[in-house]
């Protein structure tokens, strides 16, 4: 089946009770047993609930994952999954990581004796140096936020597999339309669903994709014992933005392009980060592993002042946190969405004070470009 047909059919089976096409939202904390030992499947909401297994089938069919585990956030699900690493196990993570993945692993984990390295995992051959006897993971987020840094998921994959570790891939920005990792060797795959897959701006939540068994086990072991689960409510909208998600991210990426275009040519613009752009250092691999480039683009204003001229300027484009909604959001990633990442290190990733993120939504792109060429004539 293609893609558009498994997001609105996978886990999306009429309800067997009443025939509806949608499937409920089951908004219980327990489950009635029929005798000691006797239930239909279903015991306590933390541990199983219909709404979010739904949830969990369809993007793991999206996936193309044989698991899949629905948390209350991104980084919940980040977290599980890097409790298959233990004290004393080391971890390559890609340099130019989102600034909330960045602070799990140094203000959190390195305290249970995680140990990782930062890594321009662009280049595979440092990937390959990275690696000590004890390195059981790469972590890898591609396009990278916010610099739109590509990582080769396969050539990583192949190394990571021939040194005997696992390798995670953070499709958020791609979602599984544009982007499927396990098709290039991934082992697992995290998703913040907060964003493109639910698109809508209004859930927040986490995904985990995998096929090896054994590891699913442990964390759908963690999801239970620890409790992080998605609201019956959340995996109900998350459900509702799947359906779309084809027609979305094709609005996305056909925005993304025409806004990159008209960014890259703009004056007053000193640097467009899109790998859908031929100047991209990554392009020709985007265009490999990618289905499209997607609606995430950042800019280069100068400084700190200029940013800030164009962000307190726009009127269409919504100043927020987070990305992947139907809106098009605007951001300081600086001050905002990587204020966790040291100063001296965000500047040596291109993430300086003059550096404008934008999540393209799905309006018309004419109306997206006049606010920002609006907001740019006033630098």
């Amino acid at each position: 089946m293609g893609f558009s047909t498994i997001a609105i059919h996978a886990g999306n089976e009429p309800d067997p009770t009443t025939g509806a096409v949608s499937v409920p939202i089951y908004q219980t904390s327990t489950y009635a047993q029929e005798g000691l030992g006797k239930h239909k499947g279903f015991e306590y909401a933390r541990t199983q609930n219909p709404t979010r297994m739904a949830l969990e089938k369809n993007i793991a069919a999206l996936e193309g994952a044989r698991f899949g585990f629905a948390f209350a956030s991104g980084m919940s699900a980040i977290d599980a999954v890097l409790k298959l690493v233990k004290a004393g196990e080391h971890v390559i993570l890609s340099d130019n990581t989102y600034g909330g993945t960045f602070r799990l692993f140094d203000r959190v984990l390195s305290n249970y004796g995680v140990e990782f390295d930062l890594v321009d995992t662009t280049d595979v051959s440092n990937v390959d140096k990275a690696f000590k006897k004890n390195t059981k993971m790469v972590f890898v987020e591609t396009p990278t936020n916010p610099i739109m840094a590509i990582t080769d998921l396969r050539a990583v994959s192949e190394v990571a597999h021939y040194h005997g570790a696992k390798v995670v891939c953070d499709n958020t920005f791609m979602s599984p339309y544009l982007q499927r990792p396990m098709e290039f060797g991934v082992d697992i795959v995290v998703h913040s669903t907060t964003k493109y897959l639910n698109g809508h701006s209004d859930s927040v939540g986490g995904f985990v994709a995998l096929n090896d068994e054994e590891d699913a086990k442990w964390i759908g072991f963690i999801q239970n014992s620890v409790g992080a689960i998605l609201s019956p409510f959340d995996s109900f909208l998350v459900l509702r933005g799947t359906k779309t998600l084809a027609l979305r991210m094709e609005r996305h990426d056909a925005n993304g392009r025409a806004v990159a275009s008209f960014l890259a040519e703009h004056p007053k613009v000193e640097k467009v980060y899109y790998p859908g752009l031929p100047s991209h250092p990554q392009h020709e691999l985007a265009k490999r592993q990618q289905r499209g480039f997607g609606g995430m683009i950042s800019f280069e204003t100068g400084s700190l002042e200029k940013a800030k001229i164009v962000l307190e300027n726009v009127r269409l484009c919504t100043l927020a946190e987070s990305l992947g909604g139907v809106e098009t959001l605007i951001c300081h990633p600086a001050t905002m969405t990587h204020a966790s990442v040291p100063k001296e290190k965000r500047e040596k990733l291109g993430i300086t004070d003059g550096l404008v993120r934008i999540s393209v939504g799905i309006e018309d792109v004419e109306d997206i470009i006049e606010d920002l060429e609006r907001a740019l004539s006033k630098l």
